[in-house]
């Protein structure tokens, strides 16, 4: 079963792991509209993973969950387990173009955005859920301004 901290941490080392991924993208990268593009989406990653720890340090000071005391362990196996939710990294070397790796980071934000669309409906309180909604929200402008870069 997974408790609410294990869904937290999940969420945390998933947005940290994006942030990541972009900063050493943009390092790796000579284009200037790419590389602020990729910096840009390295810090509202790095946002959306203080908005995680901050919950994660809420539950633990009132010691109650919002997602009850444990979701269904095949439920999450079943979501976490056909893919990477953006708990890898990748290997640039392996890495063709700057179109594939853009494809790559795609799929990790469509992956953040099936994550959060199903712990949603497992929040109770509303200003929590609102403010995961709010980050679905930035997730799915996230891959507009991906595929724009990697489509342009």
């Amino acid at each position: 079963m997974f408790s609410e901290r294990e869904v937290l941490e999940i969420a945390i080392r998933m947005e940290k792991n994006g942030e990541d991924e972009y900063r050493k993208a943009a390092g790796a990268l000579t284009d200037p509209t790419l590389v602020a593009s990729l910096e840009w989406m390295a810090d509202e990653e790095h946002e959306h993973a203080k908005f995680f720890t901050a919950l994660l340090e809420e539950m633990d000071a009132r010691a109650k969950s919002h997602f009850g005391e444990e979701l269904d362990a095949t439920f999450l196996k079943d979501l976490i387990g056909g893919s990477s939710l953006s708990l890898k990294t990748v290997d640039f070397s392996e890495v063709e173009d700057i179109t594939e790796l853009l494809n790559i980071y795609i799929g990790f934000e469509e992956d953040s955005i099936l994550f959060y669309e199903m712990i949603t409906p497992m929040i109770d309180n509303l200003d929590t859920r609102f403010q995961v909604e709010r980050i679905i929200a930035e997730e799915r402008g996230h891959i507009k301004r991906l595929k724009e870069l990697a489509y342009a």
